[in-house]
C-alpha cells in the first residue's frame, strides 16, 4: 500500500476521540450502565482511549472489553475462522446495558453486523451503539454509526489505514492506494 495523504495526525486523532467521548456522555446522560467493546484489532486501542476520556470526564471507569468477530464473519470458511479466532473478552453481563461497539473504520458494514451478532451471543443489551473513527462510505448493509470521528469519501481502490502507537509505533490516519480496509 502506498500512502496518498495523512488525514489525521496523533493530536487530531486524540481531539477527535475526546469529542466522541463527550458525545457518548451527552447522549447517554453520563456513563451509568455503559459497556465499551473494541472490535479486535484496531478498535481495541481506540476503545481504550475512549474509556480513558470517559473516566477523565465523568470520574467513573466504564467496563472495557474486546470483541472477536471471527466466528460471525461471512468471508472465512470454518477452518479459517478457527485459525483466526482469538476470543472475545467481555468484562460484564451485557443484559440491560448500553453496549458501545468501537471500530476504527466503517466501510461495507459487514464488520459492524458481525459485531452486533457477537454481542448478542453474550446477552441482550438494552441498546447497541456504534463508534467509527472513520466512515469511508461504500455501505453494503443498512448500517450507520452513532458516533463518527470523520467522514472520508474514498474510492474502492483506496484504503484507510488507522495506526496506533501501541500497535504500529505511531498514531495517525492515512489514505492509501491498495487493497484492504
Amino acid at each position: 500500500m502506498t500512502e496518498k495523504a495523512q488525514i489525521m495526525d496523533g493530536a487530531t486523532l486524540n481531539r477527535t476521540v475526546a469529542r466522541i467521548s463527550h458525545e457518548i456522555t451527552e447522549r447517554n446522560h453520563g456513563v451509568a450502565d455503559l459497556c465499551i467493546l473494541g472490535v479486535k484489532r484496531r478498535g481495541v486501542p481506540l476503545a481504550r482511549r475512549i474509556c480513558d476520556y470517559l473516566h477523565a470526564f465523568e470520574g467513573e471507569r466504564v467496563p472495557l472489553g474486546e470483541l472477536d468477530i471471527t466466528y460471525q464473519r461471512d468471508d472465512l470458511d470454518d477452518e479459517g475462522k478457527r485459525a483466526a479466532a482469538t476470543g472475545s473478552e467481555i468484562p460484564c453481563d451485557l443484559t440491560d446495558k448500553t453496549v458501545i461497539i468501537v471500530d476504527d473504520v466503517l466501510y461495507t458494514g459487514r464488520t459492524a453486523r458481525a459485531s452486533i451478532d457477537t454481542v448478542f451471543r453474550y446477552g441482550r443489551p438494552r441498546s447497541v451503539q456504534l463508534v467509527a473513527l472513520v466512515d469511508r462510505g461504500h455501505r453494503e448493509l443498512p448500517i450507520r454509526p452513532d458516533y463518527v470521528g470523520k467522514n472520508v469519501p474514498t474510492s474502492k481502490s483506496e484504503t484507510v489505514s488507522v495506526r496506533f502507537e501501541e500497535l504500529d509505533g505511531e498514531t495517525g490516519v492515512y489514505i492509501c492506494e491498495g487493497d484492504g480496509k
